[in-house]
């Protein structure tokens, strides 16, 4: 399983690097958080928390208990973008993506629940 966990972290890490950055400068992702009601500042936010979960979730390859809180980080945020699709009533396929991300996220946690809870 740790050949599987460390595939998933280098993923998730770096699909959430370029999902952290793009938070930062992709017009389209402006007008989706407008279009979700959100304010600018938690677009921002969320970016941050990306970037930290990515970096957590790759240094995680060398320290496990890294990755059980990186890959809880990704968790939270999958389950909160599947809670906004869902308000906001849009097609399951806007929504598989996060889901997909969530539970390759819940390996990682499986994965790693020992070092998470130190």
């Amino acid at each position: 399983m740790d050949v599987l966990s460390i595939i998933f972290q280098v993923i998730l890490g770096l699909g959430f690097l370029l999902f952290g950055l793009a938070k930062f400068g992709s017009k389209k992702l402006v007008e989706e958080f407008k279009h979700y009601g959100y304010p600018s500042w938690f677009r921002v936010f969320t970016g941050l928390l990306e970037l930290v979960s990515a970096v957590l979730v790759i240094a995680g390859i060398w320290n496990k208990t890294l990755a059980a809180w990186g890959a809880l980080l990704i968790a939270v945020t999958m389950l909160g973008a599947i809670f906004t699709h869902v308000k906001m009533k849009e097609p399951s396929n806007k929504q598989l993506m996060p889901f997909i991300l969530l539970v390759i996220a819940v390996v990682i946690i499986v994965n790693n629940f020992d070092f998470l809870l130190g």
